[in-house]
């Protein structure tokens, strides 16, 4: 199942000509492509969506969804699939 979810832009950053950051999803961080919602600040929330962040939400609503999710026990599945392997790739390049 491929769903998007709700976190907390904690880093922006440009590598190589793509926008990303550091997505925080409870206690857990993620890199995230930043391109389709660039204007995006730090503090804000992103629903993200197989690593990339897809809009911005208000923080009620990025709470709401998130909970609604670990309820029917998604979350974790979905946060593996989140960091796709370009990003990761790019972000060890010094």
């Amino acid at each position: 199942m491929c769903l998007a979810i709700p976190g907390k832009l904690i880093e922006k950053r440009e590598i190589e000509g793509l926008l990303t950051g550091k997505v925080q999803f409870g206690g857990i961080t993620r890199e995230a492509c930043l391109d389709f919602v660039p204007e995006v600040e730090v503090g804000e929330y992103v629903l993200v969506h197989v690593g990339f962040a897809i809009s911005r939400i208000d923080e009620e609503e990025a709470r709401k969804t998130y909970e609604y999710l670990e309820k029917m026990g998604v979350v974790s599945e979905e946060l593996n699939s989140i960091e796709p392997q370009l990003l990761s790739n790019q972000a060890d390049k010094p």
